[in-house]
C-alpha cells in the first residue's frame, strides 16, 4: 500500500521514511514513530492503518543515524539488537534524532496541507512526548507505552501540543508508581491505563491484547479526529 521516501533534515541528513496514503483528500496526516524495531511490517501496517482511517501517514527511520534498513522481528536476538541500535541513537549528541522526525512533520504538513499529529509505541512512545515537547508543528501527540518518559529528564518536559498516552498496568518496564508520577506532574496529559502488558498493541508479539489495541485506537482516532480537523 505505501511507499519508501527520502526525507532531507535541516541538518542535511538524509533519512527514508515509509509513507501511505489514503484513498482520499487526506484529513490531515499522522507521524508514526517506531519500536525499538525499526520501521518493519508492523509498523508499516499500522501506517497503512492510519491511512485507511484518512490519514496521510509516514513512518520514519528512526535508527538510520546509527544503522540504515533495520527490519527486525520479536525474537530475543531481535531484542538484543533494538535494545543496542536504540542505546546508539539515545547516545548521540543533542538533539540526538529530533531532526528526523521535524523533517517528517514538516514535509506531511506541506504534502498535505493539513496538520499532523504523532503517534508512538514502546521507545516510538517516548519519542512521539519528545516531539510533542519539542518538535514543531505538531497539533497532536498519542504515546503507547512510553518506555522512558515517566522518569527523569523526559518527566520534566513541557508539551506544546495535546497529548494522551496509553500505559499497561502489567508493564515490568514502566511502574505504575512512575505512571502516577507522570499525571501527577502532567495534569494537562489524559492518561489511560489497561489491563494489558507492555507492547499490547502489537499483534505481532505475544503480549497482544487484542480489546485493549482496540480501545487505545478508538481513544487516539477520537483525539486525533478533534485536534486534527
Amino acid at each position: 500500500m505505501g511507499q519508501m521516501i527520502e526525507l532531507v533534515a535541516k541538518d542535511h541528513f538524509k533519512n527514508v521514511a515509509y509513507v501511505a496514503r489514503p484513498s482520499g483528500k487526506a484529513k490531515g496526516a499522522v507521524v508514526v514513530l517506531q519500536e525499538i524495531f525499526g520501521v518493519n511490517a508492523h509498523i508499516k501496517a499500522v501506517a497503512d492503518g492510519y491511512a485507511k482511517e484518512g490519514y496521510l501517514a509516514i513512518a520514519p527511520a528512526m535508527f538510520t543515524r546509527n544503522k540504515a534498513d533495520v527490519d527486525l522481528g520479536y525474537q530475543p536476538e531481535d531484542m538484543k539488537a533494538g535494545v543496542a541500535l536504540k542505546a546508539a541513537i539515545e547516545g548521540l549528541p543533542q538533539p540526538g534524532a529530533l531532526p528526523d522526525i521535524q523533517a517528517a512533520v514538516d514535509w506531511a504538513a506541506h504534502e498535505c496541507n493539513g496538520k499532523v499529529g504523532v503517534v508512538g509505541y514502546c521507545w516510538g512512545g517516548l519519542l512521539t512526548w519528545r516531539a510533542a515537547c519539542l518538535v514543531d508543528g505538531v497539533s497532536a501527540a498519542a504515546s503507547y507505552y512510553g518506555g522512558g518518559m515517566t522518569f527523569e529528564p523526559a518527566l520534566s518536559l513541557k508539551s506544546k501540543a495535546p497529548t494522551i498516552a496509553h500505559f499497561a498496568e502489567k508493564d515490568q518496564h514502566i511502574t505504575l508508581e512512575s505512571v502516577e508520577a507522570f499525571k501527577a506532574r502532567h495534569p494537562e496529559v489524559a492518561v489511560y491505563l489497561y489491563d494489558a502488558d507492555h507492547g499490547f498493541n502489537c499483534d505481532h508479539r505475544g503480549a497482544y491484547e487484542g480489546k485493549a489495541a482496540a480501545q487505545a485506537l478508538e481513544r487516539t482516532l477520537a483525539f486525533f479526529g478533534e485536534k486534527l480537523a
